[in-house]
Formats: structure tokens, sequence, C-alpha cells
């Protein structure tokens, strides 16, 4: 019987990309982390020792604890969080039944050495649409769920980032960015190892919409239409952000499990 404390991994896999996602708490000591340097998407590393500083990073919200094994260090965190009334479960076999899941994605903290820590910083131009809303929402989604965003002028996007400590996105002549006849968000997926049918389907739709290549996927011109709606409807690009959030949001539920779905008048038709 499996533990009432514990989520297996299949169940943790159908959760992560989704605003239903727990906080995800990498707590493998730092050997083994130094010998496998590789997060769950969208977890966030933090010392075993600090449970204090656990609890006001999760400010009530339910957690999965993971270590290396799912044994004593992930389980004896849980227990102790549930004893002050904290939502929280550790990952079935850790990293190690994780890194068995077939389907299962690994991002490499190497791209990124900020990472380990979260709580990142980007900026790009101002006025967003496709890829420098969709970007954000797959570095938060599935890579650092505290990133921040600035969006500035594009003369001054250089000067922020060295101001701010900030990583420049889909900016020209940045490591960030376009390549080829790829988007930004194509790089990020190609960097931290990000590739699965749903996203490697959602992919596509965003580069044919940024790129202007709507031959590529049939969804490109409603993904332009919306998006240019949205950049006219909010002024402010934080706003814009949150909603674009929300249509990302369901355009990877379509692309994972409603893309074979269609729609036809009057109902019940027969094709």
């Amino acid at each position: 019987m499996a533990s009432p404390n514990s989520i297996a991994p299949r169940q943790l896999l159908r959760l992560i990309g989704t605003p239903q996602a727990p906080v995800l708490v990498d707590i493998c000591i730092d050997e083994d982390f130094e010998a496998d340097p590789f997060l769950i998407p969208g977890s966030i590393r933090h010392p075993a020792t600090d449970i204090p500083g656990l609890v006001r990073l999760l400010s009530g919200r339910p957690s999965v604890i993971i270590c290396q094994k799912g044994k004593k260090l992930s389980q004896g965190m849980v227990s102790w969080l549930r004893s002050e009334g904290h939502s929280a479960e550790y990952l079935e076999g850790g990293m190690y039944a994780w890194r068995d899941l077939p389907e299962a994605l690994r991002i490499p903290v190497a791209p990124l050495t900020a990472l380990a820590a979260g709580g990142t910083v980007w900026v790009t131009r101002h006025r967003p649409k496709i890829d420098r809303i969709a970007c954000p929402w797959l570095i938060r989604r599935f890579i650092d769920p505290n990133a921040r965003f600035l969006f500035v002028a594009p003369d001054e996007v250089e000067s922020v980032a060295e101001k701010f400590d900030a990583i420049p996105f889909d900016v020209e002549n940045t490591f960030w960015t376009h390549r080829g006849d790829k988007c930004t968000f194509d790089t990020l997926l190609e960097e931290f190892s990000l590739s699965s049918a749903a996203l490697d389907r959602l992919a596509r739709v965003i580069r044919a919409a940024d790129t202007n290549r709507h031959d590529l996927a049939p969804e490109a011109a409603g993904l332009l239409a919306v998006s240019v709606g949205l950049s006219r409807q909010f002024r402010d690009d934080h706003e814009n952000l949150d909603a674009g959030m929300n249509l990302y949001d369901a355009l990877y539920r379509w692309a994972r499990d409603g893309f074979e779905e269609g729609h036809d008048w009057p109902t019940g038709r027969k094709p």
C-alpha cells in the first residue's frame, strides 16, 4: 500500500507544466546533486537543514519534497512539515525513480548556474506578443517558478540587464534568442533538454506564429490573432503576461491531451 504522504513519479509527471503543480523542492545533499546535476522541471534547490527557510519559501502552498532515493531525507522532511500543518508529500523512489521513468523530463543546471537557487531575473523588449510571452510561460512552468521578468525599451535591454543582473532574452546578439529558423522558445527547449510530444507540438505552433510561417501549423494564425489582441488589450506588460500565462496553460493542455479533438455543428454529426 502506498504511503499517504507520497506521490508516485507518474502522478507528478501529470502535474508538471500545469498551474496545479505543487512547489517542488529538491533537498538532495550537495554530494548527490553534484554527481547528478539535474532537476525535475520547476524544482527549487533548498538545504534540508533549513526548515524555517523552507516554510517561508512554501508560504502555505502544497509541496513535493525530493531527495535522491525517497527515503529518510524527504520522508523525514515531509513528516516535519505535516506536523506543523503544511501540505507536503515526498516523491516515491526520489530522483532514482524519476530518472528511470521513460517519459520524465530532467533539466540540466549547467546552462544557468543561478537556477539551482531559484529566483532568476530575465529582461526583454516591451510590448510582448508571442515569443516574449511563451518564453516566460515555459520558464515559470518548467525551469524556474520564481522567475521575474522585466519589459523595457529595446535600446535599454542591455543596460537594464547589467544594472539588475538580469538575463536578456529574445533580443538580437544574445545567447537566449533566435537561432537559424528557430525562435527563442526553441532555444530554451534545446538548452534545458526539454523534449516531449506536447512541448514539441506546442513549439511548432509558437515557431510558426512568431516567424510568420503559418504553413508549419494551422493553429499559428489563431495564436497570432489572440497574442496581438492581448497586447492591445493590456497597456501594462505584466498584466499581458498574466493573461498570457492562462493562454499558454490552455495551449499546453491542448498540445498534451486535446490536439486530436475537433468540433462541428450540429453536434453528433457523423463524419
